[in-house]
């Protein structure tokens, strides 16, 4: 636990793990930078207001703000009144979010009066309003943070996390070393606050660590590498998949001696995409892998151990029947506990994978409910959509299983769905090829980027 914290409970570990340091230390670049005297002043302001609202220690607020300065003051406010935030993303539906209220109950919701941003910002400048829910109730658990799962494979979960779970992932960070962003660097971060590799690795950890974390003006290629370019400090990109296939469409990116590397979190990176950016960039290309519930469990920052990771300090990794568990000792789940994804101190993570027994390192090999049984053999779907998503034409692709293997796929311009077919048939065996084919203009993604393998919402994209 970090130094000085005897009780992360206490509100007061705002101030100790996350705004400490020197006064006119920048620790935010958004339209302009923000240094530590100034983010304290701004947090006060904010506790002020939720305060005068009526929130309490013990109370909850439900966070719906896009990414920007408000989302960041709202956050440490809350918790610095020693309150439960709740974090909803606000490119939700209006109806999701309703719903999410209604599951949630939180005493107050915080969103947009007025915010300025175009589709692509990064971020938005925003004036927030305070509603109070005639329906909330109090927190009724220790946790400082509630989250819902990503839902790329059905319906989201609620996941609670305390202030003590909080600072154990900043402190895993910390302890990973070689790769993780040092003080005195920066961040550029692609990754959702909302989300915990943007919340925890990019904002929580930067803002305890001393790395300066900037936000680009926009979401595309070119405002992503003109942010690394505003600054001579080693600079590390933080995104998701979506974000390396973005950078590595760039023929011929400008020279950036500040680039050092690029950590990324999500599925892996498909292996062209992957060679496509290393040969642009020249950095290294990390990978992360965590979970909502969890945090950060293991890493291949360098590219050594490509497609494996290797748990981060103080986690351990088992394999049960195929699948991968965690140890942690109390449900990170809101409400009734599944004994099918936490039991008797573990976190069944529902990937497949397997664990060497003397490196420990990790293998993660997808999603455990995409393998499925056709004639009685087993078909790994993730294969399956790996080996369509490299050929030749192929943008984007999901592979799913409902009466049979089903396929969608984003064409290149001028590609053939037949000529794709017929490369996949030299691939793969004929009972794992699917027997639908779907050719759309877009896959949906989650707000991490993750692709969507729900079906009653690819149906829709056809």
């Amino acid at each position: 636990m970090a130094a000085g914290i005897d009780n992360p409970t206490d509100p007061e570990w705002v101030d100790e793990v996350l705004l400490a340091g020197p006064a006119d230390q920048v620790c935010l670049v958004l339209d302009a930078p923000v240094d530590r005297a100034l983010l304290r002043t701004l947090v006060a302001e904010r506790q002020q207001a939720l305060a005068a609202a009526g929130l309490r220690a013990g109370g909850s607020v439900a966070l719906c703000l896009p990414p920007s300065l408000a989302f960041i003051t709202n956050l440490l406010a809350c918790w610095r009144i020693g309150a439960r935030a709740a974090l909803l993303d606000h490119r939700l539906t209006a109806f999701e979010i309703e719903q999410a209220v209604q599951r949630l109950a939180p005493q107050f919701v915080v969103s947009v009066e007025k915010s300025s941003g175009g589709a692509l910002r990064a971020f938005q400048d925003v004036q927030e309003k305070i509603v109070a829910q005639s329906a909330g109730r109090p927190s009724e658990t220790s946790h400082a943070l509630i989250q819902l799962s990503s839902g790329s494979t059905g319906p989201s979960k609620s996941i609670g996390r305390t202030a003590s779970d909080l600072i154990a992932e900043i402190e895993r960070y910390v302890a990973i070393g070689a790769g993780v962003p040092q003080g005195g660097e920066r961040i550029v971060s692609l990754a959702s606050m909302v989300h915990v590799l943007g919340l925890v690795g990019g904002l929580l950890y930067g803002l305890h660590a001393g790395v300066q974390l900037v936000l680009p003006q926009r979401m595309t290629a070119d405002a992503i590498l003109d942010a690394v370019a505003a600054g001579p400090e080693p600079t590390t990109l933080l995104g998701v998949p979506f974000h390396i296939e973005l950078l590595a469409a760039v023929a011929e990116p400008p020279r950036l001696p500040q680039l050092i590397g690029m950590t990324t979190g999500g599925e892996l990176v498909r292996a062209q995409v992957h060679d496509a950016f290393a040969d642009r960039y020249g950095i290294r290309l990390g990978n992360m892998y965590g979970m909502t519930e969890l945090g950060v469990i293991g890493t291949d920052l360098f590219g050594e151990h490509r497609p494996a990771i290797m748990p981060a300090p103080g986690i351990e990794v088992r394999e049960t029947d195929g699948e991968l568990h965690i140890a942690m000792e109390n449900s990170p789940y809101v409400g009734l506990v599944d004994p099918t994804r936490w039991s008797d101190g573990w976190l069944h993570t529902k990937d497949a994978g397997s664990v060497e027994a003397d490196t420990g390192l990790v293998r993660v090999r997808g999603r455990r409910d995409s393998q499925v049984s056709i004639g009685g053999l087993k078909v790994d779907l993730s294969e399956v959509e790996h080996t369509l998503a490299g050929l030749p034409g192929v943008e984007a692709a999901v592979v799913v299983f409902g009466k049979a293997i089903e396929a969608y796929v984003v064409l290149e311009p001028a590609a053939e769905l037949s000529a794709v077919q017929d490369a996949l048939t030299e691939r793969v065996a004929a009972y794992k090829r699917p027997r639908a084919w779907h050719a759309v203009d877009r896959l949906p993604r989650t707000a991490t980027g993750k692709l969507v393998r729900d079906q009653s919402v690819l149906s829709s994209t056809r």
